[in-house]
């Protein structure tokens, strides 16, 4: 019997539909059964750390603040303190010092301060980052935390190795030979400031110890404060010292200079989180607070015992502010800076007005009074009223840690400082003539005057 044709097409139809279904079945069973064994074998990437954009605005700015911190800061504070006769010499050093640096920054300072040392990762960065070599536009600084471009950290941190040396040249005002100055600086940065930035900013002994220095109280004010009182009992006193008038000769240029000190230190501070971030911000805070109460308070000390007020008194104090808080500017809440600030600028008063002309040393800018003793307050005081509300790291401080990163720093630094002194002396001699320096050192140094 013959089947009609549309009979035959409908049951190849019917056949070709349970084939395909029973496949689709076959399908679906084995994808069920394969899927997970495809996840497991197969996890996400981690995406790469991009750029953070905001971080590195702020980090832009803050280097750029803390440039103006030495040139042109520094230079007029300190260039207003002297006699007039030397005040082109002394603005001259914190610029040459701001060129020396940057080069010698550039060419080995970084690496011997952030690159890994390897077995002697504990004291001293290695050489692999010479001359910024491996440093790109597309390498970043702490992956994954900060995000910033390599570059703009480097820069940020040699604004801090520029004004480290500048601030010691203070304790020697009006006696060193431009000569010697060059090359004690340039001896001292590779020497001195940069294995102790490697100790405690860069994975070195002292900041996995637990020393705790959120700005630079140890690496830049305690450094540079001691370095100055070695340099100023090595070199002797001025000519003249204890009898002749060295009053400022422009206190104006003075007030000047420590006013852009003061805004640049935002930049050294709250630049130090590396981040625009709320720590950021308190640790700007931070150093408003401790600022105007050091300036109060050094200002009332001198009216309680000088019976007068001077302009050359509040803007020290506040100076000392600035460098008592720099080390406990990210662990203290305000209140602690406003302790900070209040005993900063008592104790920088009798250490620079009162202890220094009782143990008979010239310390012309009063570098160890201020800077030295005001690194060393806000070191201790950063162990006793770090608040780890404000940043977790404090919850592990202690004065005794701090202490112990204070004697570490001393020792290296005055010794070191030292040395590198009478290897200078052997070399071209550290002081103008008796007769140069009494006409003075611009004259006699760059052959220039101020009319």
């Amino acid at each position: 019997m013959n089947i009609p044709s549309p009979m035959k097409t409908t049951g190849r139809t019917a056949a070709l539909a349970a084939f395909a279904l029973t496949a689709l079945g076959t399908v679906a069973a084995f994808a069920q059964t394969a899927a997970p064994a495809a996840t497991t074998t197969a996890p996400a990437a981690t995406p790469p750390p991009v750029l953070d954009t905001g971080n590195t605005a702020w980090m832009l700015t803050s280097t750029a603040l803390v440039l103006m911190m030495t040139i042109p800061g520094l230079a007029l504070f300190y260039g207003g303190m002297v006699r007039k006769k030397n005040v082109l010499a002394t603005i001259m050093q914190s610029f040459a010092i701001t060129c020396l640096v940057t080069v010698l920054w550039f060419m080995f300072g970084y690496s011997l301060a952030f690159s890994d040392g390897g077995g002697m990762n504990a004291y001293i960065g290695g050489f692999s980052k010479f001359f910024h070599h491996g440093v790109t536009v597309t390498t970043l600084w702490a992956p994954g935390v900060s995000n910033i471009p390599e570059f703009v950290f480097s820069m940020f941190q040699m604004t801090f190795a520029i004004i480290t040396p500048a601030l010691i040249a203070g304790a020697f005002a009006e006696r060193m030979k431009f000569s010697a100055l060059l090359i004690f600086m340039g001896l001292w940065l590779v020497f001195v400031y940069a294995p102790i930035a490697h100790w405690v900013w860069g994975g070195g002994f002292l900041g996995t110890a637990g020393v705790l220095d959120f700005a630079g109280g140890t690496v830049v004010h305690i450094n540079a404060g001691v370095a100055g009182l070695v340099c100023a009992l090595v070199l002797g006193k001025r000519e003249g010292y204890g009898t002749t008038n060295m009053a400022p000769h422009n206190l104006v240029y003075s007030v000047i200079g420590a006013s852009l000190l003061w805004v640049g230190w935002f930049g050294f501070n709250a630049g130090s989180e590396v981040a625009a971030d709320g720590l950021a911000g308190a640790a700007m805070m931070n150093t408003q607070v401790a600022t105007a109460a050091a300036a109060l308070a050094w200002m009332f000390a001198e009216w309680i015992v000088a019976k007068k007020p001077s302009v050359l008194g509040i803007i020290s104090g506040a100076v000392a502010g600035l460098v008592a808080v720099t080390p406990a500017s990210g662990f203290v809440n305000p209140t602690g800076a406003f302790i900070v600030g209040i005993v900063a600028g008592v104790v920088c008063y009798f250490s620079a007005v009162k202890v220094k002309h009782m143990l008979g040393y010239d310390d012309s800018l009063d570098a160890f009074g201020v800077h030295g003793v005001g690194g060393v307050v806000g070191a201790l005081l950063t162990g006793a009223l770090a608040d780890p509300a404000i940043n977790a790291a404090g919850k592990s401080a202690s004065v005794a840690t701090q202490a112990y990163g204070i004697v570490f720093t001393i020792l290296w630094t005055a010794i070191a400082t030292f040395v590198i002194l009478f290897i200078v002396k052997a070399l071209v001699g550290l002081r103008p003539t008796t007769q140069e320096e009494v006409e003075g050192l611009d004259v006699t140094q760059h052959g220039e005057v101020v009319p």
